[in-house]
């Protein structure tokens, strides 16, 4: 059964983005040894997207016209309309996670569904108990202030870390499995 996957970058403090959504701290770091293996390694496994509406937005704003999973069916969880890229298979919804995850799941296949982008989606994820497992790449960089890794309320139960790596000497990738509801 496809796994729910949330594959991110994070900076030190715990944030994927500044408050003003800008990634310059990320992207200077792409040409890092084993950071675009990684994520082709990791993307290789990936059957189905989803996403919320401000990350399809900042897709849109900074890809140029060119939408990055071509051959990937994406659902955009919004409360906004937006149009999809001409030749792209995304669909928009609103509502519970819970009610689309049977879809996600068959749009897989025998793949994984990756949650892209911004923690309020992947946090209503997880709180529905359909994240299972955090692929988190530790960027050396303190921003101070921004959007948060995993807006989740409490603490929650310890995660499984499954394996750990460094990249190119300067990011730190860990792979944690979240325990199952009830367990």
């Amino acid at each position: 059964m496809p796994l729910f996957q949330y594959y991110v970058a994070s900076t030190i403090d715990g944030f994927i983005a500044s408050p003003e959504d800008d990634l310059g701290w990320l992207l200077q770091f792409d040409q890092v040894e084993g950071v675009s293996g990684s994520y082709e390694s990791f993307f290789a496994g990936v059957g189905a997207i989803a996403m919320g509406g401000e990350t399809y937005r900042w897709l849109m704003e900074h890809e140029a016209g060119e939408w990055p999973y071509p051959d990937h069916p994406c659902w955009v969880f919004t409360h906004h309309e937006y149009l999809a890229p001409s030749g792209a298979n995304v669909t928009f919804v609103r509502g519970d996670v819970r009610e689309f995850a049977p879809d996600l799941v068959a749009d897989a296949g025998d793949k994984n569904v990756w949650l892209v982008g911004g923690g309020d989606l992947v946090a209503q994820f997880a709180n529905a108990g359909l994240l299972h497992e955090m692929i988190v790449t530790i960027i050396p960089v303190v921003l101070g202030a921004g959007k948060r890794l995993l807006p989740l309320k409490g603490p929650t139960a310890p995660l499984e870390l499954v394996s750990s790596r460094i990249l190119g000497g300067a990011a730190a990738e860990l792979h944690y499995r979240l325990p199952r509801k009830g367990a």
